[in-house]
This record gives structure tokens, sequence and C-alpha cells, in this order.
């Protein structure tokens, strides 16, 4: 057996964490992935954090991180689409299955010249956009996302999430495009141009779909900032973090916690009610938990099943005991410590070990005299409208966000996706319904449950009974993969394990996505997304110095879900190649580890401990959100501007807007090292500028003179963006419960489709038992009615549904 996408060539030629991400993802999976850079090479190898400069004749350890097992080839980057002119630049592209292009690079030139190959471009705000000369950082994405505005203390700036996520989300996106592009390219023949926005992958990422529920409520999900309470809170030895989502869980927080009056008051099982009396509260929870060790805290937390997690960090990380038990860190070549691949592959598919990362041109000659090669293909022609994976059947056994995703991005792109739910278990985001419970149909009038689960069919199946678990087992053995998100303990409690899948379909994948994986010491302890991101370290980077770290509130979900997705497409792959499926594992914090690894390698290789530096960063000075004076409604956030000074240039043309006021020209503020130093000041003199001025104008005046600004958004407010606009991201569809919503599509777009991505929005509970269990399954009519009495199938929750709702 070898790797999944051994002798899959893979052209680089970009520069940067987005895609140098996504060819790392592909060359972990086996791919020979070719980096094509300056003779300077890349400006990632001189990267560090911090104002000691990258060793001599070294490479930083983040770029030795992304660009293990890969070949480097020194030509211009810039004059490759010039193939003529350009041998080896020719040969390379001619035998490429996947191209990976920055903007400049010209990738529409690159697919018309190659279209045998799939060309993934990876740009700020997506092709032909009429933004496309305006400047971004990933603070820039965020602010445009919404982001900042879902957490933090009203009494400070809305504050971005530390580690460039979005950067690290368009690579991950990238990856995916890319080989959802090569699956239809292996039958079609030919190859596509998939169009990768990193403002798309930012709303993805950063947003739990406030546009569709403000489509839906006909106003925003929140309208102002408050922090999750419980949250972060310190320990004698460090933080320890809790997300109590069900109203259980809060009452099972106040056991731990100690305070059995809040029990009794009802009131505070809505986190709005909690919210109002968060002085009070906090004030309680810091004291009761600095009496305690974080692992006392989590014995209990685990013992109450309270989902909770102890805030880690990149000197901490790596030696945390699940993660030591799992090998979740591993040794680069380079000798520093690093997270290890997201996922565990079965069915006899080989890992690729890491190989050192290549000097600038160390494979220049080699492949020079390399003969041209001529990419693979299958041969076989679909339909010329069949979407890359029409004829795939997914049965879903996911409920929440992360696990959701995973079979709505493989709906999106043609696969028959089955969710399994029941009407004694519905998914638990249904109950996060803008209807009182009671009100009819009020299960279908959850915005957030919708997001995630367009495209597909819904079943409901009781799978505590065995006349329900028999049924599910049939409906996988017309089923080509399984993906489920629960508990480990869940589907081994049903029966469901991975042998007896395989006893009704051999070749099945099983995808099992668990919080913590399906050993080690956390093997049972539940979890999301704001855990994921408290254990990995993403909270720790996110926050103001001095101040405990904030929850960044969700992004882990789609990341986990993402790179579930990727692993998945692995699996596929192996399956294609040799006709034998798998158990799959993709635990939700491993994908957590990966996105968070510099702070690991900084550690690690240099002894930096990376921390929260509110809306600093190290890649811009000064950097920040400054309220402006716009009027504020009542009732509404406050407006701010975020504005991110990436270069010099950039630094003397903010100067300039500001009328080259005398202290903006000491000598000192001419480099980025000196800005950073006086970053105290400067943001002082910013914010009293900013406070004169109306946030729109603003920023377009700061855009016009190539300084990297946004108005800090609300969530909901990203429609009315012209690049949003020009690429159609979010479609109108219609609902038969809730009428028409906003759902958004995916910000990597084939060329060749589909052209809508959501064509049908969520399926009503139990919507297609009768298809399913009728038409696939063979069930009589008489078999059918008897489900129904028995309620192993129906379409509305039962009694017991009702009680497991979230508040």
């Amino acid at each position: 057996m070898s790797a999944p996408l051994e002798g899959v060539r893979v052209v680089d030629l970009t520069s940067g964490i987005s895609g140098a991400y996504a060819t790392k993802l592909l060359a972990d999976g086996g791919a020979d992935v070719v980096k094509v850079e300056l003779p300077a090479g890349d400006w990632l190898r001189g990267w560090r954090v911090g104002d000691k400069p990258v060793p001599a004749g070294a490479d930083g350890a983040l770029f030795q991180f992304l660009a293990a097992s890969k070949s480097s080839v020194v030509l211009d980057v810039g004059a490759i689409a010039q193939a003529p002119d350009n041998p080896l630049g020719h040969a390379l592209l001619s035998g490429a299955d996947l191209v990976f292009a920055d903007a400049d690079a010209d990738p529409v030139a690159l697919r018309a010249r190659y279209p045998h190959a799939v060309v993934v471009a990876i740009s700020s705000w997506g092709l032909g956009s009429s933004w496309a000369d305006r400047p971004a950082t990933d603070a820039v994405f965020q602010a445009i996302a919404g982001a900042p505005m879902t957490r933090g203390n009203p009494a400070h700036p809305p504050v971005i999430e530390g580690g460039d996520l979005a950067e690290w989300a368009a690579g991950l996106l990238a990856g995916i495009g890319g080989l959802v592009a090569r699956w239809k390219s292996l039958t079609s023949g030919t190859g596509d141009l998939v169009d990768v926005s990193k403002l798309e992958a930012a709303v993805l990422t950063f947003c739990m779909y406030p546009v569709t529920f403000a489509s839906i409520a006909g106003g925003p999900m929140r309208s102002n900032r408050a922090r999750n309470l419980p949250s972060i809170h310190r320990t004698k030895d460090g933080y320890v973090g809790f997300m109590t989502v069900t109203g259980q869980q809060w009452l099972d927080f106040c056991v731990l916690a100690e305070q059995p009056e809040w029990m009794a008051d009802e009131s505070l099982i809505q986190f709005e009610e909690r919210s109002k009396r968060a002085a009070e509260l906090n004030g309680v929870i810091d004291e009761w938990a600095a009496t305690k060790t974080t692992a006392e805290i989590l014995d209990l937390a685990d013992a109450l099943r309270v989902p909770a997690a102890e805030v880690g960090r990149g000197d901490t990380l790596p030696e945390i005991d699940h993660f030591v038990a799992r090998h979740a860190y591993t040794t680069n070549p380079g000798g520093f410590v690093q997270p290890d691949v997201s996922y565990t592959l079965g069915g006899g598919a080989q890992r690729r070990p890491f190989a050192p990362a290549p000097a600038p041109g160390r494979d220049t000659e080699r492949l020079r005299a390399e003969p041209v090669r001529n990419p693979a293909v299958a041969g076989v022609t679909p339909g010329e409208d069949a979407l890359p994976f029409a004829g795939l059947r997914i049965a879903d056994f996911t409920m929440n966000w992360a696990g959701p995703i995973i079979g709505n991005v493989c709906a999106m792109f043609g696969a028959d996706v089955i969710h399994v739910e029941s009407v004694q278990r519905p998914d638990a985001l249904r109950f996060k319904s803008l209807k009182p419970l009671g009100d009819p149909d009020w299960w279908e009038w959850a915005p957030l449950y919708i997001g995630p689960n367009t495209n597909k069919r819904d079943l409901t199946l009781d799978l505590g009974s065995e006349t329900g678990r028999d049924l599910a087992r049939r409906l996988v053995a017309h089923c080509d993969v399984v993906i489920e998100n629960y508990s480990p303990r869940v589907m081994d409690n049903w029966g469901l394990t991975y042998d007896a899948l395989r006893e009704v379909r051999d070749d099945v994948i099983f995808l099992r996505c668990p919080a913590y994986g399906l050993s080690g010491p956390w093997r049972d302890r539940g979890g999301y997304a704001q855990t994921m991101e408290m254990a990995s370290g993403l909270a720790w980077l996110t926050g103001w110095p001095g101040a405990p770290p904030e929850i960044p509130n969700g992004p882990m979900d789609p990341l986990a879900g993402g790179h579930s997705t990727f692993a998945l497409l692995l699996a596929l792959e192996h399956r294609r190649r040799t006709g034998k499926g798998m158990l799959l594992e993709s635990p939700m914090i491993f994908g957590a580890l990966n996105v968070a690894a510099e702070q690991v390698i900084e550690h690690s290789a240099y002894g930096t401990l990376l921390t929260r530096q509110g809306n600093r960063s190290p890649h811009a000075a000064p950097q920040g959100a400054y309220r402006t004076a716009d009027p504020l409604p009542t009732g509404e956030l406050d407006r701010w501007v975020l504005i991110s000074v990436a270069s010099d240039e950039q630094w003397r043309a903010l100067t300039e807007l500001l009328g080259r006021p005398e202290w903006s020209q000491a000598p000192e503020l001419s480099s980025a090292a000196g800005r950073h130093a006086a970053h105290d000041q400067i943001d002082e003199r910013l914010a009293a500028w900013a406070a004169t001025q109306a946030s729109t104008e603003l920023v377009d005046r700061l855009v016009a003179a190539g300084v990297p600004a946004a108005v800090v958004a609300r969530q909901d407010e990203s429609p009315g963006l012209t690049p949003i606009l020009e690429r159609g991201f979010f479609e109108t569809v219609l609902h038969p419960v809730t009428g028409g919503q906003l759902l958004q599509g995916y910000p990597a777009r084939l060329a060749s489709g589909p052209p809508v991505y959501n064509r049908t929005s969520a399926p009503l509970l139990g919507q297609d038992n009768a298809d399913i269990l009728k038409g696939l399954l063979g069930v009589t009519d008489q078999e059918y009615a008897a489900l129904e009495a028995a309620e192993v199938i129906g379409t509305m929750p039962s009694t017991a549904g009702h009680s497991r709702g979230m508040r």
C-alpha cells in the first residue's frame, strides 16, 4: 500500500501561509510538491516571531514545518506562465496535476495554457474582484467578517483572534477545493480553476451563520459583545475554561462550582440572564477556581460531564497527558517539536514520514533533467453537468456544527448525504430555535441547524431500539461513507462499530470525528469548538496582556470539519486506487493543534513563548481597533475601525493622511521594530484621530492610500460587501417553513461548477423517511406504518426529545 496521493504532482507558486499550508496538507498525504521560488526564497524562510533574526544559513522553523517533504526549484514565479521562455517552468506545469498560485502568478492564464491541470488560485477577495488592489492582512479579514464582535469585554475594543487563522483557514479550504476538482478531473480528463477567497474563508470560519440567522429572524443574532459565562478562569496553576451549552450543563456546572443556590434560580439557565449578572457570577467563579488546581477542576468536570479544558500554551501543550498518549506531537527533521497530521488512516494506507524542508533551488537540476511527466486520468467521462461527487452516498450521523459541515461540503459538490437523527434525539442545533418550544414546527426555526445541513436528505431512526439499529445497518449497506461525531462510547454502545459496518459494506469508509479521539485519557470527554480552542492554545493567544485569555468562540468547528473533510478526500482516493475502505479517525482537537502550530514550534525552536497581544500582531505595527465618531443608535454596537500597517511604505502613507504630524516623523518610527516599541504612544494618537472620523469614510481614505483597514463589522453585515456581492457568495433559498433565507456558498469556487451551492435548504425532521426507507431499503407500507407507530421514525420531536434542548 502507498500513501493516498503518491504519484500526484503539485506545483506550488505561492508564498505565505495559505498556499504553504494547502500544499503541506497534500505533501503529508503523499503528493510530490514542487515549490517554485525566487533565488532569495519565500519570505517565510526568514520568519520568526520577535526581534531576533533567523540564524544565518538557516530557515525559520515555521517554514520548515510548512515545507517538510517538498522539493524546491528556483525560477521567476511572476513569469512562469510565459512558458516558451521558461523550459523548466513549462515542463513542471505540463506535468502537474495541481498548481497552486497567488493572484500575481496569473492563474487564469495558467489554466488556459495548461488545461489538463487543476489550478488553485488563492487571493484576498477572489479573482477578478474590483477590490483586487485593496491591501489586506489577517486582522482586516477578521474585522470585515465580524469576528471581533463575538467576544471580549465591552469595556475594551473588539479583539481579534491570535494566530493568523484566516490565512490557515484559506489554506485548508484551498487544499479541499484542489482535491475536489482533481476528483472530477480524474473522470472528465480535463482540469479546472479553483478560485479561493480569503475573505470568504474568514466569513465561513469565524461566523456561525449570522447572515442566515438574520435573514430568518429579521435582525442580528446579537446586538452587543458578551463573554461566555462561565468562561476562562485562573486556577492555582494556570487557566481552565468551560463551555456550558445546554441547560443541564449549566446546572451541572453549578454543582461543580459549589453554588446550589444558582441551581434554584431558573432564570440563570438562560445565557442572557447570566450576562446581566456577569460581574457578580464571575467574581464567585474566579474565587472558587483560584482555590483549586487545573487538574482538580478537570477531574470534577469529567465526573459531572461539564465540557471543560485546560488552556494550553506553547510550552505546555506537548507535555499534556492526552497529547503524549496520542502522539499528537512529533519531531520535525529540523529538530523542533511540531504537531503530527490531524487524522489516522486505516485500510492499509501508508503515512508519509516528514522529510526535511528543501534549501532554495535544491531540486532545480534534478527536475530539469527529469523527462516531462504525463498526468494520468481515469478516462471515464461523466455527464457534462455531473458534479464531482455525483453517485457518492453518505450516511451522516452527526450533529451540531463541526460534523455536519463534512457532509454539507460533500453535498454541495453532488453527494447524496442522508442526515440521520431521531425524534427522541434530534440534532442539538434544532433547539437553538427562534420559536418557543411548544410552538408549531419550533424545531424547524433553527438557523444554526439550517446552515450546515443544506442539500441533504433527512431520516429519523431511533438508534436506541434494535429495529432502528437494524435499519441503520441496512442503510450503511447502500452507502460509500459513514460519518459520526459523537463521543466514542455512543456508536460503540449502539453496536455500530467499524467491524459491524464492514459486515454489511466491506469497502465502507467510516469517518469518526470525536472531540479528542478514540483513545487516550480524554477519550470520553465531551467537547465543543470552544473547548478545542482552549485546549489547543488558540485561546491563549486571544485577548489582552495581563487579562485572562478569551475564547475565540467557534472557528474550530469549521476548521475541524474542514480537516475531517480533507482526510475523507484522502480516504476516497485510497479506495479509488485499492478498492479498500477504512476506519478513518479525525478528532476535532488535532485539527486545532495544526492551525495553532506556530506557538509550539516557536517555543521548541527558539524558546519564545507567544502570548496575548490584544489587537497587535508580530506582522504589523501599528495594528489596532479604534472607536470612531459614528452616531450610535440605541442598542447598537459601537463603530470601530481596524488599522493594520504591515510595511514601512504603508506607515508613510498613514502619516500622510494624518498630515505628517511631528510625532509621526520620529526616525525610530520608520522601522517596524521602532513602531512595535512605540505602539502604546501610536495607539493613543490614532485613537484620538479616529474618534473624530466617520468609520466608512475613514476606511475609504485609508484604503485609497494603500493602508490595510476595515470597519469592524457586525457579523450579519457581510452580504453588502462588494466582493461578496460580486461572487454571489450568499444564495437565496426557499424553506417550506421559514420561507426565503440567505445561505452561504463555499469559498473554493470551481469554474466547472456547481453554479449554485445551496440547491435545497436543510431538510425538515424526517422529511425523507418514506423515500429512503421504502425506495432505498425496501420497507413495505405495512412495516413503515409500524415504524411510525413505535416512534422508530417520525417527523416531530417526541416528549423525550423536548428535554434535550440547548439554552
